[in-house]
């Protein structure tokens, strides 16, 4: 989707959900999940023992690994130089395996030690949309490769699959859509038509858009292991990344050594009234962390009023400014309502010191920080052509909406903040214009057994942030409950993706890996609160 972003502290975070309308574009749609195909007897040349992963051709089933060249990333990466790469082919439909065929880029970055564990991590990444190739550097600059080697892979329809299932056209409106009133039906409805222009676009170059979705996604992992020769190796999803970790654990558990979730979606309670969940959580997390400093305490007493007093004010008489970005001279206009003032702080949760004093400057009346914040990420070079709109419909089509009631986002709204105006709380944070956008990509729906919970012995470490606004920190206890083998850890003051952000969940991740069932957590005890930014 078309993400909406703050800016970054420290490296790159990926969102969790597609840009909806007007601001984010509406997550994924995906057909009918097709059930796994039966296991296929193996072909092809086995890796020759001691042979680096990746470096033989094999065949397995209706899969294929080719070694080749490294997939293609929009900038060059310095953490894939030296990395080991290539293609895996599979069905684009398993319940056809005979029709079309994909392929999904590959890149395996050697582990920095000599002699490396045998068992690998896999990235999952985030989006849904995003492309876990790109999202290498994120990875090695926490260390994920210190001890095993890590592979990244390309999501069906992601920016290095062949195809992808980019539309430039909606990230493109999400950019015009600053100038515009997020709330207003006018908005909604141009969101809508970029979204069906998206769609004729893919469906007249014969994509079946039905099968861009969880279930395809992860028998592709599963197809990748065997082809690769790897007998046992481990995940990490962040983000939507553990949406489909935890699908791989529920579809295809052989092989799998231990799961790292980063950033918690469940496909259980995966919709837009958790949306709502997470997002109190984690502006509550913040503003109770300004009340426990006394200086931010004393400077911004009741933040959270203050919230959402301008919410309803802005609502009310939606406020118009014009900033300049870095890198222009060219003013931009930006309308800030009651729901693009929600959605920014779903975002600013990132750059947590800042938000008391930009709603500060906001309720007296300098809307500027804000407003530079909220539009920049959509204006960036970054943010067009780079997120696969066709996985994202893909999978909160087909996964997502057919299996909440018309009012789950209203609901969620109304119970988590009631104060809000109803056309505020009709809008999920980040899906915006979710059904109507559902409606015109028009795929099937998921098998009910997407909504499953996962359960199982598989070792799991379960990670979030105390400042997570876009997947709740209480998912974690709520997968354990399920996993017997789960080890939940919050981090205190982080917002979504603490791998990206905090050094102490790169070391519980990296114990993790070499303790599956009892990782050092000690860190959390040391970890200090950030100093807010206090105004004049």
């Amino acid at each position: 989707m078309a993400r909406h972003h703050a800016p970054r502290r420290r490296r790159t975070v990926r969102r969790l959900l597609a840009p909806s309308a007007g601001v984010a574009t509406g997550l994924l749609v995906t057909g009918l999940l097709a059930a796994p195909a039966p296991a296929q007897p193996r072909t092809g040349t086995a890796p020759s023992p001691g042979a680096p992963i990746g470096t033989v051709a094999r065949t397995v089933g209706d899969a294929r690994f080719e070694p080749g060249p490294c997939p293609k990333t929009p900038e060059p990466i310095e953490a894939l130089e030296g990395a080991r790469c290539g293609t895996l082919t599979v069905p684009e439909n398993r319940t056809e395996p005979s029709g079309r065929t994909i392929r999904l880029g590959v890149a395996i970055v050697p582990a920095a030690t000599d002699e490396p564990a045998p068992d690998p991590v896999v990235w999952l990444a985030g989006g849904p949309g995003d492309d876990a190739v790109g999202e290498a550097k994120m990875a090695i600059d926490g260390g994920l490769n210190r001890d095993r080697d890590v592979i990244f892979m390309s999501q069906r329809g992601t920016y290095s699959a062949e195809p992808d299932l980019l539309c430039p056209n909606i990230d493109e409106f999400n950019a015009r859509a600053v100038g515009l009133v997020f709330g207003a039906p006018s908005t909604e409805r141009l969101h809508v038509e970029a979204t069906k222009a998206c769609r004729d676009k893919l469906a007249g170059r014969g994509m079946d858009l039905s099968a861009y979705n969880d279930t395809e996604s992860a028998a592709d992992y599963d197809d990748l292991r065997t082809a690769l020769g790897v007998e046992e190796w481990n995940l990490y999803g962040i983000s939507y990344g553990t949406h489909l970790a935890l699908t791989s654990m529920r579809l295809h558990p052989e092989g799998l050594r231990s799961v790292g979730l980063d950033g918690i979606l469940p496909p259980s309670r995966a919709g837009e009234a958790s949306t709502w969940s997470s997002a109190r959580q984690g502006f509550d997390g913040l503003f109770k962390a300004c009340a426990d400093q006394p200086a931010c305490n004393e400077r911004y007493p009741n933040l959270s009023a203050t919230f959402e007093k301008l919410v309803r004010d802005l609502e009310a008489e939606p406020v118009t400014t014009t900033v300049t970005l870095p890198g222009s001279d060219k003013p931009v206009k930006v309308v800030l309502d009651g729901g693009a003032l929600v959605n920014w702080l779903v975002s600013a949760t990132h750059v947590a010191t800042q938000v008391p004093a930009a709603l500060d400057e906001l309720a007296h009346g300098k809307p500027q920080r804000i407003a530079r914040q909220w539009a920049g990420g959509k204006l960036s070079p970054q943010a067009i052509g780079r997120v696969s709109h066709g996985l994202v419909y893909g999978v909160f089509c087909s996964a997502w909406t057919p299996y909440e009631g018309e009012d789950a986002a209203l609901q969620g709204g109304q119970k988590e903040f009631p104060s809000f105006p109803r056309s505020v709380q009709a809008q999920a944070p980040l899906l915006a214009s979710l059904r109507p956008d559902c409606d015109v990509w028009d795929i099937p729906a998921a098998a009910p057994s997407i909504r499953d919970a996962t359960r199982g012995d598989i070792p799991t470490l379960a990670l979030s942030g105390a400042f997570d606004a876009q997947t709740g920190a209480d998912n974690g206890p709520y997968v354990a409950r399920t996993l017997d083998k789960a080890t939940v850890v919050t981090i205190p003051y982080e917002p979504h993706v603490v791998f990206a952000t905090s050094k102490c969940a790169q070391e519980i991740t990296l114990s993790f890996f070499d303790h599956p069932t009892a990782p050092d957590t000690e860190c959390v005890k040391n970890l200090q609160a950030p100093k807010f930014e206090i105004g004049p």
